[in-house]
């Protein structure tokens, strides 16, 4: 059957769109931007729907023919719900490119809803959180007792308008690590990290990263931390947001940081992509003090998600994935990042 690609005129929507055309794959774009929606459609030779996601009748009308859902129409913590209610009253299947720990929430509750509809519910099929996902399951294969986890990624490419647009949704919230079981909310740049991608040791700074969610469901480990390779003046300046936190949380400030997004870029370039890439550093620890250590390589982060978003609805609509809520590695297993060209693996 086909898919649905909703959010095709964003910038990663566009990426995996002219990615699907050359493979050949039967899909129909859609969106609410028909200008836009249109244009590509035009281009690419495929079907098109323009349909928001607050008109429960278009939407289940597009969703018709359809076995899945590919969703990259940001940010998720505002769109996920409708489309992922869309396609449990539809029976189609439902994957996103969200890091959004919320959604990620949000849909792991619903997963016996799911199961009773047959549907799956897979968000996170993109960088956000393939590789970081996969390296866990690994680890933890690695070793089995682990109770510690930490995850570390370096990135080279620049990021989209509507990654940006993601994180001022978040911004003023915190930091997040999962503690005992627990989703623990933490201060912003809680802990640094010495972290060697492959060139000696950075520095690194936890994030709010969607494997503080996801790794619980795919391994089990019970205290997850995820850093990202920063300089030290990014790690003073969110620092500093700790006392700005009210300060960005007031809707006239995030307007004015929304415009100054709005005016960038859509995304990076195919120069930037094609020379860019993305390094994740893994580790799991026992009671013990036994450790696993292994190390992600693979491109930009764009290009990844391009291909494992397609990799990931291709095989969902092969059959073989159970109903319900899944994680990349929980649906496909811990080598599935490594099926991406370009992609390595190494112990450490």
């Amino acid at each position: 059957m086909s898919f649905l690609l909703y959010g095709a005129n964003g910038y990663t929507g566009r990426l995996i769109a002219r990615e699907a055309a050359q493979r050949g794959l039967g899909f129909t774009l859609a969106g609410r931007n028909a200008p836009e929606i249109e244009a590509l459609a035009a281009e690419l030779r495929v079907p098109h729907q323009v349909v928001a996601l607050d008109h429960l009748a278009g939407l289940d009308r597009a969703l018709e023919g359809h076995g899945a859902v590919l969703h990259c129409a940001g940010p998720f913590g505002r769109t996920s719900a409708p489309m992922a209610d869309a396609c449990l009253r539809r029976g189609v299947h439902y994957l996103d490119i969200t890091g959004e720990i919320a959604v990620f929430e949000s849909l792991a509750a619903r997963d016996s809803d799911a199961r009773a509809r047959g549907v799956v519910l897979l968000p996170g099929v993109g960088f956000d959180v393939v590789p970081t996902d996969c390296l866990a399951l690994h680890l933890k294969q690695r070793l089995p007792d682990a109770t510690h986890l930490w995850l570390a990624f370096q990135t080279r490419g620049g990021i989209s308008r509507g990654t940006a647009l993601t994180s001022l949704e978040g911004a003023g919230g915190g930091g997040r690590v999962r503690r005992d079981g627990r989703l623990t909310t933490v201060p912003p740049a809680w802990k640094t990290r010495m972290v060697d991608f492959g060139k000696g040791p950075r520095l690194t700074v936890t994030i709010p990263w969607g494997d503080v969610a996801t790794s619980w469901y795919s391994t089990g480990i019970p205290n997850v931390e995820v850093y990202v390779a920063a300089h030290p003046a990014a790690v003073r300046s969110l620092r500093l947001s700790r006392w700005l936190a009210p300060l960005l949380a007031l809707p006239p400030v995030k307007a004015l940081l929304v415009r100054g997004v709005r005016r960038r870029e859509p995304g990076p370039s195919d120069q930037a992509r094609a020379t860019g890439f993305s390094v994740v550093v893994g580790e799991v620890r026992n009671d013990g003090g036994q450790t696993a250590r292994a190390r992600f390589t693979g491109p930009e982060a764009y290009t990844l998600t391009m291909h494992s978003a397609l990799n990931a609805v291709t095989r969902v609509l092969d059959g073989g994935v159970g109903a319900g809520f899944q994680t990349p590695a929980k649906a496909f297993g811990p080598n599935f990042a490594l099926e991406i060209a370009g992609t390595s693996r190494e112990e450490l």
